[in-house]
């Protein structure tokens, strides 16, 4: 099995049961978005401490497992512009869904939650249109 996808599988593992500690712990959903948009409009104010330290394991992780990691092509445009206007338009994305990838797709799906997979569909069926459009259509990407 190439490396790759043995990093995914692995990734995809952790962020399961991350999703399934912070249910059982909190009793809420483990959503991204969430989490860092209560920091931000401070309606998080009374677990700060608690999204911060959810954070902190998002960032550090990586960081520690930098030195077992190999690195692979993925085939990410150059353009630093690309990337800022799609981050840009992936937070836009989140706030008009009420959640992201992981509290949806992740944690919805998993819950059945009718919101949660029909969420997912359209975000994937919205990914896989902006490539077709900027790929193949613009050359941009």
């Amino acid at each position: 099995m190439p490396a790759d996808w043995i990093w995914g599988l692995i990734g995809g593992l952790l962020i399961g049961l991350g999703g399934a500690v912070f249910l059982l712990a909190n009793g809420r959903v483990m959503g991204a978005s969430g989490i860092i948009g209560g920091l931000i409009d401070g309606t998080g104010h009374k677990n700060a401490a608690e999204r911060l330290s959810f954070l902190a394991g998002v960032l550090l992780l990586p960081i520690l497992l930098n030195p077992f990691y190999q690195p692979f092509s993925t085939n990410v445009t150059d353009s630093v512009a690309v990337l800022v206007i799609a981050g840009i338009l992936v937070g836009i994305g989140t706030r008009l869904a009420n959640g992201c990838t992981s509290g949806h797709g992740v944690c919805g799906i998993s819950r059945f939650s009718l919101r949660g997979i029909v969420s997912t569909v359209f975000y994937i069926m919205s990914g896989g249109l902006t490539v077709a459009l900027f790929r193949h259509a613009m050359g941009v990407i």
